[in-house]
This record gives structure tokens, C-alpha cells and sequence, in this order.
């Protein structure tokens, strides 16, 4: 039996993934480095988020006994523990104060949350309104 996400859960993800997003985009505006770098962050971010959405979709797949091919699947992991790596070493190295590498890091970590949530509330819903 699958139920219907609250609406103030729903509200609570998409503000969490747009807070996360809004802010590391903001940030990433007004610092004070090269334009590649700005890319690399910028890239990071959206590869971060297809790939936990795609994770959250194959895990959900795999326990709604949907297909979901082993290679893929492994993919999906190797692709979200990479994007976060990436940002680890890009804010390792990087010539930004600590408290701006943290803001970064928090800021990434609230997207990638949002994303995951937004797609769960999406999937429930789906499953929710095929049912009745």
C-alpha cells in the first residue's frame, strides 16, 4: 500500500534542494575565482545531483522489483560517491578561506539531500495516484 506524500514534506524538499542549489550558486557568483574554476564547482554540483536522483531511482526500481541492471546500478554508486570526492579534493586544494569551503560543502550537501527527496516525494506520489 503506498501513500501520499504531505504537502509540507514536498515543500520541505523542493525548498531544501533550491536552498542548497540557490546558495552554492550564489556563493560560487561573487567568489573570487577563475572562471574554470567556477565551471568545475558549477559541473560538480549538477553531476552530483543526476547522480543521486538516478541512485534514488534505481534503488527504488530494485525494491519495487523492477529491472535494473547490475552495471547500472553500480554506476549509480560510483557516480555519486565520485561527484562527492570531487567536490573533496576541489575544496581541498582550493585558495578559499575554510569557512567558504564549509559553505560550499553544506551548500552541496543540502542540494544532493533535496534532490534525493524531491525524487522520492515524486516516485510515492506517482505510486500513490496509480493506486486510487
Amino acid at each position: 500500500m503506498s501513500q501520499k506524500t504531505s504537502p509540507a514534506f514536498v515543500a520541505a524538499s523542493w525548498i531544501a534542494l533550491a536552498a542548497g542549489m540557490i546558495g552554492y550558486f550564489i556563493g560560487l557568483w561573487r567568489a573570487e575565482m577563475e572562471l574554470n574554476e567556477k565551471g568545475y564547482y558549477f559541473t560538480v554540483l549538477m553531476f552530483g545531483i543526476f547522480a543521486v536522483v538516478s541512485l534514488q531511482k534505481s534503488v527504488r526500481d530494485r525494491m519495487e522489483g523492477l529491472p535494473v541492471t547490475d552495471i547500472y546500478y553500480g554506476i549509480c554508486w560510483f557516480a555519486t560517491i565520485l561527484s562527492i570526492v570531487l567536490l573533496v579534493v576541489g575544496l581541498w586544494n582550493a585558495t578559499i578561506l575554510p569557512s567558504e569551503k564549509g559553505f560550499y560543502a553544506f551548500g552541496y550537501l543540502l542540494a544532493l539531500f533535496g534532490g534525493i527527496a524531491v525524487q522520492k516525494n515524486t516516485r510515492d506520489n506517482q505510486a500513490a495516484s496509480r493506486q486510487n
